[in-house]
């Protein structure tokens, strides 16, 4: 028999991505059949009651929980046990860092107060609708600025980054999911070795994808500056790429810059490569569809004088007989350059603002892929993505490898990540080969062999 149990905490928050890794452990306790911890937006609330809960009224700076099995108090206190975890770790990171406020005194209430105190770069992850003003008031105390934040207007977008160029300083996003700093990550971010190469990249999994690669050839990077995905629209102008491009060029560490996007809008190409042409720093691009990321690596390397190296693969299993290719994608970049390479097919960017509106993207929460994998036919190819790293999946092939056993169809994975990552690569790669699925290093060659099994 099951119980219902809903909870309200007032002026209790914790960010999304949290929430929603505790949801999800909670529901693969034994007696669990339904939990959602999140903070109670209208978005939220309406889940909550699609779900059969009465909730009551309640804010968005409340934090809301929702249980139904045989034991819901049980699951209470496993969540309460990881919140106490994280806030002890966190702590404790605090001090390592010199981060700790003092006893008594009173932390920053708003962003701008808090640019006030010694900071080098402010990162927003709030809804989308919220993010505006943070970045606002970070821009107008001079500083940097990476806005994680997806769902901000594009005229916002463009403000801000106006306002950044009277400022002199840099605006990374909005929807800028990855980005690196002399080695230390931000957002989704890989375990890198230090080297000579630059990254600007109006990508994230883009980005992630050049520097896994040039990282498995040891080249190294310097720095990786997202700009999100809209800088090199019309609307936005590339703003935020030209001024990364001479942040860059500035920059002692750095030999060479690799431009990371999708192709720009009307007359924003010109206007990024004059750029680019005036820098002492070489700049090789990787813009879809013009090149593939693999091949723009291979391109870089060279640049360097150094040699390509053949991309690590692992042979899979062939099912059936494929006629078409269905991609199953997290990341929009890694989609895009999929569908021009892989043929006939399907595909989808499960990390779209379609599908990660009130849940955490798929790099972290694999459920939409995996209903979708249990959907495959068996005369296809399914190509899909995993993507290592900070901030994503601890695992993903715990969860990945039984669906690509149990799927009909043949399975292609493009396994994006370092040797450093601490997923381990080498062991996802076994765990996703045993499953039946071949495992490639490159996106791109993961493609032309998906197309090559048709």
């Amino acid at each position: 028999m099951s119980d219902d149990l809903i909870q309200l905490r007032k002026g209790t928050y914790h960010d999304s991505v949290t929430l929603m890794r505790i949801s999800r452990a909670l529901t693969e306790m034994p007696g669990v059949e339904v939990a959602m911890v999140a903070m109670a937006t209208e978005l939220n609330l309406a889940i909550v009651r699609d779900l059969g809960f009465e909730p009551p009224p309640a804010g968005p700076g409340d934090l809301l929980i929702a249980v139904r099995g045989a034991d819901p108090a049980r699951a209470v206190a496993e969540l309460d046990a990881r919140l106490t975890a994280r806030a002890a770790t966190a702590a404790a990171t605090a001090a390592t860092t010199g981060a700790a406020t003092v006893a008594g005194e009173q932390p920053p209430l708003t962003t701008y107060s808090a640019a006030r105190t010694p900071a080098d770069l402010v990162l927003v992850s709030v809804p989308g609708e919220h993010a505006f003003c943070e970045a606002r008031d970070a821009v107008e105390a001079g500083l940097p600025v990476m806005i994680f934040s997806d769902g901000v207007p594009l005229a916002q977008e463009r403000w801000l980054k106006e306002l950044a160029e009277e400022r002199g300083v840099l605006v990374m996003g909005p929807d800028c999911g990855t980005a690196s700093i002399a080695g230390v990550g931000l957002g989704f971010a890989n375990v890198l070795r230090p080297g000579p190469v630059g990254l600007v990249a109006a990508s994230g999994t883009g980005a992630q994808q050049v520097s896994c690669l040039l990282d498995w050839a040891e080249a190294g990077i310097s720095h990786i500056l997202g700009v999100g995905g809209r800088d090199l629209s019309a609307e936005v102008g590339g703003l935020a790429t030209m001024r990364a491009l001479r942040l860059l060029d500035d920059d002692p560490a750095t030999e060479l810059i690799v431009l990371v996007g999708k192709p720009p809008g009307p007359g924003v190409a010109e206007a990024v490569r004059e750029v680019a042409a005036g820098l002492r720093t070489p700049v090789v691009e990787a813009v879809l569809p013009e090149t593939d990321l693999t091949e723009a690596a291979g391109r870089a390397l060279r640049a360097l004088g150094r040699g390509v190296p053949g991309w690590p693969s692992w042979p899979g299993a062939l099912r059936g007989e494929p006629r078409s290719v269905r991609g199953l994608y997290s990341g929009g970049t890694l989609c895009a350059e999929a569908a021009v390479l892989a043929g006939p097919g399907e595909f989808t960017d499960f990390g779209d603002d379609a599908y990660t509106r009130g849940r955490a993207h798929p790099m972290i929460d694999p459920t939409l892929r995996l209903e979708a994998l249990s959907r495959v036919r068996a005369d296809e190819v399914v190509l899909m993505d995993v993507v290592l790293g900070h901030a994503a999946d601890p695992d993903p092939a715990a969860s990945l490898a039984p669906a690509v056993a149990r799927t009909p169809a043949t399975v292609v994975t493009a396994l994006v990540g370092s040797a450093g990552d601490p997923q381990d690569l080498h062991r996802q790669a076994a765990a996703l080969r045993e499953a039946g699925a071949a495992v490639f290093v490159s996106n791109a060659e993961a493609a032309r062999h998906a197309r090559s099994l048709l």
